[in-house]
């Protein structure tokens, strides 16, 4: 396993770290984490040399007021002595927050939840141009110093969903430790996007990125793009070229990974122990480019499937109904996704059913219209 420095923490951080957002699960509930299964992933994993496992307050639940399974799940999984061989990260849920109290009621809940003393790397989750003020307003300053000075957290960081400039604002608001962003070849200028990640590294923050795969997107590659991959002269998968474009910036410190399966585990594993900063050569960008160019002219909605979203109110499951909406134009109008659409309608309610209550909107990350999106998803398979 390679390690990085975590900016101005000199803390010594994998590559790899082990997002517990999209583990394996029993049925469709999110809250049934198969225990055996992503206990044994965890584990595999720090025994490989992953010792940054990032977690957080609503992951595998149902919705966004209360907590969620990953936590509680986390705390069995770092069980029998693999505590103390990773660095634990999670969340302050700041869409919760309303008063300078709430910031310390979750936190104490999150350790007990957790089992843990102390957090190693606490973030304030999801900052976006609403929540920011009401943080500020709140003085978080005086929780995470608080928090820092009786030893619940070791170091403060934010992950982020707005636009650059606004990042840049809250970089230079506090003496933050590290930050996360969402980074991979097709959001490449896309919310704090590059020039967020020049701007945090040359302030000496530890950069963790998010959605390294766009939820998986940049697995499922269209025929035009699986062409131009088969033509580089070491052959990778699309995953692995999708890691190694993001592990080839030298400012990039860890690289979350949700992981549902064993085999993405050790997938992961194996392209991290060899994933170099500045290691692809100019040939390889160029062709990661031309992918990139073909996905551009496809994709329809800029979803990454992290279900912030959901539960929808009428009972629609939007982050499927945008991929199997985004499968039908990126993969040439293929039969399966109106195949999957109408297995989809079944189990759940269909786009149609949508209220526009704008519920789904205002926890979105990427933004999306998802009202908008959902009529055209009704138009093209209804």
């Amino acid at each position: 396993m390679l390690y990085r420095k975590f900016g101005k923490t000199n803390e010594q951080v994998s590559v790899l770290g082990f997002g517990c957002m999209r583990l394996p699960i029993i049925g469709n509930d999110p809250t049934n984490i198969d225990e055996d299964k992503a206990i044994k992933m965890v584990r595999y994993a720090i025994d490989a040399g992953v010792n940054y496992v990032d977690t957080a307050y609503p992951y595998h639940g149902t919705g966004f007021t209360t907590g969620g399974a990953s936590e509680l799940f986390v705390a069995k999984a770092l069980k029998d002595g693999y505590r103390e061989r990773v660095k634990l990260a999670t969340k302050l849920p700041s869409w919760l927050i309303k008063t300078r109290a709430d910031m310390d009621k979750y936190l104490n809940e999150q350790l007990e939840r957790l089992e843990t003393d102390s957090i190693d790397f606490y973030l304030v989750h999801s900052l976006n141009k609403s929540v920011w003020p009401v943080l500020q307003e709140a003085d978080f300053r005086d929780f995470l110093e608080q928090a820092l000075k009786d030893g619940r957290i070791k170091y403060a960081g934010f992950s982020f969903h707005d636009q650059a400039d606004l990042f840049k604002e809250i970089v230079d608001y506090y003496d933050w430790s590290f930050c996360q962003i969402q980074y991979n070849y097709l959001d490449e200028n896309f919310q704090a996007g590059k020039a967020g990640l020049e701007y945090a590294a040359e302030r000496n923050l530890g950069i963790v990125i998010m959605e390294p795969l766009r939820g998986g997107n940049l697995v499922r590659l269209p025929e035009a793009a699986k062409a131009v991959i088969d033509q580089a002269e070491v052959k990778r998968s699309p995953a692995e070229w999708a890691l190694r474009w993001v592990w080839n910036h030298p400012a990039v410190s860890v690289v979350l990974s949700g992981m549902t399966t064993m085999e993405q585990v050790t997938e992961n594993i194996k392209v991290a122990e060899e994933a170099q900063a500045n290691s692809l050569s100019s040939q390889e960008l160029d062709m990661i480019e031309n992918v990139k160019s073909i996905f551009n002219t496809r994709i329809k909605v800029n979803c990454t499937a992290c279900s912030y979203c959901m539960p929808c109110p009428a009972g629609i499951n939007i982050p499927n109904c945008f991929a199997t909406y985004n499968d039908h134009w990126v993969f040439d109008g293929a039969p399966e996704a109106r195949q999957r659409y109408g297995i989809l309608a079944k189990l759940a309610s269909p786009a149609s059913k949508c209220v526009e209550c704008g519920k789904c909107e205002s926890h979105c990350p990427q933004g999306i219209a998802i009202r908008d999106e959902l009529k055209r998803v009704k138009e093209l398979f209804e």
